[in-house]
């Protein structure tokens, strides 16, 4: 998706929030929620409260193209972008104005950190 971030980023109050590189992010599709895990994780794990869904890498995410679903053995890197996205959408090509919501989605949620 082409999501650029600095190593560091802070609150509008100046309050540290993350290091980019030292959890995994997981945004849910749907309401643009954040989760951040300090360690590696699972795939399945991330899915395990979300069964009508599918994890794909925010690097794997591309115009006119299905999104890849991750296996539910692989491990989700550190410092990666992951979206939780409807088992529905599992065969339809992104489309600009998708890609761009998520976009959107993923700026707020890492912006806030919500």
């Amino acid at each position: 998706m082409g999501l650029c971030a600095s190593c560091h980023f802070t609150t509008k109050q100046g309050r540290f929030v993350s290091n980019w590189s030292s959890t995994v992010k997981v945004i849910n599709s749907g309401d643009g929620r954040l989760q951040e895990f300090r360690r590696p994780i699972r795939a399945c794990h991330v899915l395990s409260s979300h069964p009508a869904a599918f994890l794909c890498s925010s690097d794997a995410m591309f115009v006119g193209r299905i999104a890849p679903q991750m296996s539910g053995n692989e491990e989700l890197q550190m410092g990666e972008i992951y979206f939780i996205m409807p088992l529905s959408n599992s065969n339809n090509p992104l489309s600009l104005q998708e890609l761009c919501s998520l976009a959107i989605k993923a700026g707020s949620a890492l912006q806030t950190g919500s």
